[in-house]
């Protein structure tokens, strides 16, 4: 959650101070006490779209992707939450 919270009509007023606050760390903006946009920099926005996924059906993934989910192995760790499985 953005620390900096700001009105509409305030961001309106001081729209240079907010977007630079919004180069620094996210700003949200409200409206009728709702929050309704976040200001964020374009190199945070392309750091969160660089971690967007594209989701594929089965019949999409390549072979070598087919064996490795084929072959894969859950960590170890994972036995801890064997118990939820009974």
């Amino acid at each position: 959650m953005p620390s900096v919270k700001v009105s509409s009509g305030d961001f309106l007023k001081s729209y240079g101070r907010f977007t630079e606050t919004a180069l620094r760390e996210p700003v949200m903006i409200t409206s009728h006490g709702r929050d309704r946009l976040v200001l964020l920099s374009a190199d945070e926005y392309r750091r969160l779209k660089d971690k967007d996924r594209t989701p594929l059906y089965p019949w999409e993934l390549s072979d070598s992707d087919l064996m490795a989910l084929e072959t894969s192995e859950p960590p170890a760790a994972a036995g801890e939450f064997d118990h939820e499985l009974k």
